[in-house]
């Protein structure tokens, strides 16, 4: 028999074989692996899945989030309707740049196509924020104090909003 250690070659006349051989067993079934680790007793049926990962900590020591409990009524989106308000934001704005007025169509149309979405995606990043204010409140006051300074810088650009449609409207 040869010695099949690297740098030893096999004797003359004989078969060289392959360092591994296959095993002749069936890997086991991935769902069968995870099947254990993905279950929570806690869920049931048309349930919404929570993130229930445990918390990473930060470099401070701190938690690096606060978990969500209570879901948003729109989730994730929130983001297609900025999306909308993104661009009917910047077809006013390039309208107005090139000397466009306010009573024109051009900047008349997309404000009000623009607005209501963009007014609905505002107040659910406001009320996301807002929740983890008093969630953050009894880990770190700064970080609190940081998400209420966030909650209203949203409430000024509604405002902005507010006021620009208000001067479309009424151009």
């Amino acid at each position: 028999m040869s010695d099949l250690r690297p740098g030893v070659q096999p004797e003359a006349g004989e078969p060289q074989r392959p360092l591994a051989e296959p095993l002749n067993e069936e890997a086991p079934d991935a769902a069968d692996l995870l099947r254990g680790v993905l279950q929570d007793e806690r869920y049931e049926p048309g349930m919404i899945i929570l993130d229930r990962q445990e918390v990473p900590l930060a470099d401070d020591g701190l938690p690096a989030y606060v978990a969500e409990e209570a879901p948003t009524p729109l989730r994730g989106a929130y983001i297609y309707l900025s999306v909308i308000g993104f661009f009917c934001g910047t077809i006013v704005i390039s309208a107005l740049n090139l000397g466009a007025s306010w009573s024109d169509p051009i900047v008349k149309i997309p404000v009000l196509i623009g607005a209501l979405p963009l007014f609905i995606a505002m107040g659910e990043a406001g009320l996301r924020i807002a929740r983890s204010v008093p969630a953050w409140w009894p880990i770190n006051r700064g970080r609190a104090l940081f998400r209420a300074g966030w909650v209203l810088t949203i409430a000024t650009l509604a405002l902005i909003l507010a006021l620009a449609v208000r001067a479309a409207l009424f151009a």
